[in-house]
């Protein structure tokens, strides 16, 4: 009799402990909820002002091209050539920024942990890709003004060579970013501080309040054996 007091007792008192174990976990995932979500407030302040910075941009691109191209003469190949491709790059990056943007807005919170880490995952690599495509713009800025007219047969050689290296410049250091916009390189402070500009200090810092918690459950699996 005395026997099975005490195991009805065990039981009551394991299931109590059970119940402040859950509320624990419940209350320590919402702490950590209200810190993503800060953490995110800025991600999507930053996305918003981007979407207006991208429009403006591109608004003042089409007409520079529209014009180019109501205007047409040979002297504008270089400029037509290079501003159509940072308009198409940069219709990327924009369309890039109201994707982020939505998915901000709706990650579900209430989910497990694991699903709010693979929102977080998919927008980080998408924030990696985005700023991985703008490389592709870069090279352009070294040619939009050049014009048939007076390059190359009015220049001397040492402008030549000037623009040469200036533009095989910034077409190695393009391709090398681009090369290296990779989520290997996550652990590397000089690559998260290049995607920072885009967001993706937001979302590592989110993702690393999920991790902590992952690690605290597990410790405390790891403790109750």
């Amino acid at each position: 009799m005395e026997n099975t007091e005490l195991i009805n007792i065990w039981k009551q008192q394991n299931a109590k402990i059970e119940k402040i174990v859950a509320i624990n976990e419940f209350l320590l995932k919402e702490a950590i909820n209200d810190k993503a979500r800060t953490s995110l407030t800025s991600l999507i302040k930053l996305k918003t002002a981007g979407i207006i910075a991208f429009a403006l941009y591109l608004l003042l691109l089409s007409y520079a091209l529209v014009y180019a191209l109501f205007h047409y003469s040979s002297a504008w190949n270089y400029f037509i050539v290079s501003i159509s491709v940072i308009t198409l790059v940069n219709i990327k990056g924009f369309a890039d920024y109201v994707k982020h943007l939505v998915w901000a807005n709706h990650i579900n919170y209430n989910g497990s942990i694991i699903e709010i880490q693979q929102q977080l995952s998919r927008l980080q690599l998408s924030i990696i890709s985005h700023a991985k495509t703008m490389c592709f713009q870069f090279p352009f800025y070294t040619t939009f003004y050049l014009t048939n007219k007076w390059f190359p047969q009015e220049v001397g050689l040492g402008y030549i060579v000037f623009q040469a290296v200036l533009t095989g410049s910034f077409i190695y250091f393009s391709f090398w970013l681009y090369k290296n916009h990779k989520p290997e390189n996550l652990d590397k402070k000089w690559f998260r501080d290049l995607i920072a500009g885009s967001g993706g200090k937001s979302v590592i810092k989110a993702m690393t309040f999920y991790k902590e918690m992952e690690a605290y459950n597990s410790d405390d699996k790891n403790a109750g054996r």
